[in-house]
């Protein structure tokens, strides 16, 4: 279970460095361009999120190849994700014929990029889940076995 835990934190974070890198490498406005695409927000909040956003997919990334609160990680990442999951979803049965912005320019919304952001999502919630199973207390069960094999 470890072992599935450290390789799902590490895709994890690799997804968000990459996202972050891809969105960096172009300046901010070009982002910019692919969120207002959308028509869901106003100019105002485009330009804040196209600034700010690539940035904190960045940090998360690097907080899960750290092991930071990664129960929490997790669950930050995993909203992040379905609220992009559903505008990319909102978009597609609209019929807009746009980019999704989430790994830089050039990648036009399609069921293959709704699948692979949906896998992103349960990856998320496998990352929490180990993580969870991990850190748990143990159950009276198990402190009952432990207890009858400790000396006294």
């Amino acid at each position: 279970m470890r072992i599935v835990s450290i390789i799902s934190r590490l895709a994890l974070a690799a997804i968000f460095i990459y996202s972050a890198y891809a969105k960096l490498k172009d300046p901010w406005f070009v982002f910019a361009a692919s969120i207002d695409s959308y028509r869901m927000l106003p100019p105002g909040a485009t330009i804040w999120i196209a600034k700010i956003l690539p940035w904190f997919e960045l940090v998360l990334g690097v907080l899960l190849v750290i092991g930071f609160r990664v129960r929490w990680l997790a669950v930050i990442c995993g909203v992040l994700l379905g609220g992009f999951w559903l505008s990319m979803l909102r978009a597609y049965l609209k019929g807009m014929d746009i980019d999704c912005g989430c790994f830089g320019p050039g990648e036009r919304i399609s069921v293959l990029t709704l699948l692979r952001d949906s896998l992103m999502v349960i990856l998320c919630g496998v990352v929490w889940w180990t993580a969870h199973r991990r850190s748990a207390p143990l159950s009276s069960a198990q402190n009952t076995a432990e207890a009858s094999v400790l000396p006294t």
